[in-house]
């Protein structure tokens, strides 16, 4: 299956991923984390994840949930030390399915997700639950656009890597350090409290900051702009997401202004997309 094939047949997503050293999680975690692994590069592993994620949405069974045996373990060397990132598809397919069970109409969820297929997932869950304690989500998913939150966590300048293939942009990928991050997080945090309290970025970026607390100092944060990127880099948005906030910390709405149209202008056509027919 071609990339161009897998990418259109997913909506345009994107990934903001924390990337731990192996110590930081338990003796069952890492055993699944050495599967996961791979001698693929991370556009191989990232085709093979989606295609994995195609075949079981396509399922004669009706079952779209993962069975634990395909998971997929990505990882990145800085300074000399190899953190990782496990897919933990199992946790995050049960965490999926609670939304759309709180979501979507009660036959729609059904169909969707058979009684007897959540039932199974759930046995699962319960296992991974019994096994690590209460773990860790090392990846959130955004669909048809990127949360103005997780650009605080980036600065021009940080780590990028971007992929081409053949005519276009693959993905791109921002890294930081997790010192990095959540001082910028809670930056914003401090500042938005007392300049626009009102407003959902702070609220989002409170539970972002809660959110990175969770991992090791030692960790590395990553956003994957996935499909995204073709349409979209080269991006200002981590730029411009900074200058927004400053601008409110100073009392510059104009500035304020002028920054949230930037952002406005780029990605409000890319969600707009959801509702395409």
């Amino acid at each position: 299956m071609s990339a161009r094939r897998v990418r259109a047949g997913r909506p345009l997503a994107s990934q903001l991923r924390v990337y731990e050293p192996l110590s930081s999680f338990t003796a069952e975690e890492q055993e699944r984390i050495r599967r996961g692994l791979s001698e693929q590069g991370r556009n191989e592993l990232d085709r093979a994840e989606a295609e994995d994620a195609l075949r079981r949405i396509a399922r004669h069974s009706g079952d779209p949930f993962p069975d634990g045996r395909a998971e997929f373990t990505r990882s990145i060397t800085a300074d000399g030390k190899t953190v990782y990132c496990p897919s933990q598809l199992v946790l995050r397919s049960g965490l999926a399915a609670e939304s759309v069970l709180t979501t979507a109409p009660a036959p729609l969820a059904s169909v969707l997700l058979p009684e007897a297929a959540r039932a199974r997932h759930q046995e699962r869950v319960d296992r991974l639950a019994e096994e690590s304690g209460t773990p860790r989500i090392n990846t959130r998913e955004s669909l048809w656009g990127i949360p103005f939150s997780w650009f605080v966590l980036f600065h021009e300048g940080d780590p990028t890597d971007v992929v081409e293939e053949d005519d276009h942009v693959a993905t791109v990928r921002i890294t930081a350090t997790w010192a990095k991050a959540i001082s910028r997080a809670r930056f914003a945090v401090a500042n938005l409290a007392l300049a626009a309290p009102e407003m959902n970025l702070l609220d989002e970026l409170t539970t972002l900051t809660e959110w990175l607390e969770e991992f090791s100092p030692d960790s590395m944060v990553e956003l994957d702009y996935g499909s995204v990127a073709d349409r979209v880099f080269p991006d200002d948005s981590p730029t411009d997401v900074l200058l927004g906030i400053e601008c409110l910390a100073e009392g510059d709405m104009t500035g304020a202004a002028a920054a949230y149209r930037r952002l406005a202008s780029r990605w409000i056509p890319i969600r707009q997309l959801a509702r395409a027919s």
